[in-house]
This record gives C-alpha cells, sequence and structure tokens, in this order.
C-alpha cells in the first residue's frame, strides 16, 4: 500500500518530487516547451499497473512541446485554466474538466493566465515515444488562426 497525501496549500503530494517536464526536448521544430513541471503520481513499473499517472503544472506564460505520438492521454484539468491544442481545435480547460487526445493527433498544452495550470494526466507506461509534426501538419497550424498562435 503506497499513500501520497496531498497538501492544498503548495498543491504537491509529499514524496512526490517535481522534476523537468522532458529531459531533452531535442531541436526539432515545435518540440521546445517553457515554465512545465512533471510529477509522476503512479508509476506502472512500481504500482504493477499498465498505465501512469502524472501531475504537470505550467507556469503562467508557459506551455508544452507541439508533439504527436500514437498513445492516448486521457487528461483532467485539476488546477486554474489552460487551453489545449488537440488536433486542429483549441480546448478551453477549467477545474475538473476531461480531454482526450486521440493517437496521432498533434497537441500542446498552454497557460495563457496569470495563476499555475495544472491537469492530470493518465497515459500507458509502455508508450511510443512523442514525435514532431510533419511540414504538412505544422502548416495546416499556421494556415487556421484559431491554431496558428500555437505553432511556435
Amino acid at each position: 500500500m503506497r499513500r501520497a497525501a496531498f497538501d492544498p496549500t503548495a498543491f504537491r503530494w509529499d514524496g512526490v518530487t517535481a522534476r523537468a517536464y522532458k529531459d531533452d526536448p531535442g531541436s526539432a521544430r515545435g518540440m521546445a516547451w517553457q515554465g512545465l513541471s512533471r510529477h509522476t503520481l503512479v508509476r506502472s513499473e512500481e504500482a504493477g499497473v499498465s498505465f501512469e499517472v502524472r501531475y504537470f503544472e505550467i507556469a503562467p506564460g508557459g506551455y508544452s512541446s507541439l508533439e504527436k505520438h500514437e498513445h492516448v492521454h486521457v487528461v483532467f484539468s485539476a488546477r486554474g485554466a489552460g487551453q489545449a491544442l488537440i488536433g486542429n481545435q483549441v480546448v478551453d480547460l477549467n477545474h475538473l474538466d476531461l480531454v482526450e487526445t486521440p493517437p496521432w493527433a498533434p497537441h500542446r498544452w498552454i497557460n495563457p493566465t496569470d495563476e499555475p495550470f495544472g491537469f492530470i494526466c493518465t497515459v500507458e507506461g509502455a508508450r511510443d515515444r512523442p514525435q514532431p509534426l510533419s511540414d504538412e501538419e505544422w502548416n495546416a497550424l499556421l494556415a487556421d488562426p484559431r491554431t496558428a498562435p500555437f505553432a511556435h
């Protein structure tokens, strides 16, 4: 049995260390990120399950990498408000909203507010690596005024 008590004042779980969102974003277009931390709440190999549960927190003005992959994300907004680009849609996320990211859908999480934006993300433990968008996908985002601000 494992318990990680939640501290609502710090918005942290006991024994869970905040880490950089990614160790190395690489140099591919769109893979940069800013102001984002990762907190792994459940590790598949430690819990004996096939999934992982992670909490991500994006500082004001921060964003995740713009990527795609085969595996699905299921995301619950947990703190503040933010936005997600999923495929060719921009989704506003508020407290406890749920959104699924389908396989191969380009996606990026952004915090356009003045407060932290946090979300809980469940994902398969064994999963493929994120990939940058193709030229065709990138150009389609740039051509749409709703999605163009997410392509940087």
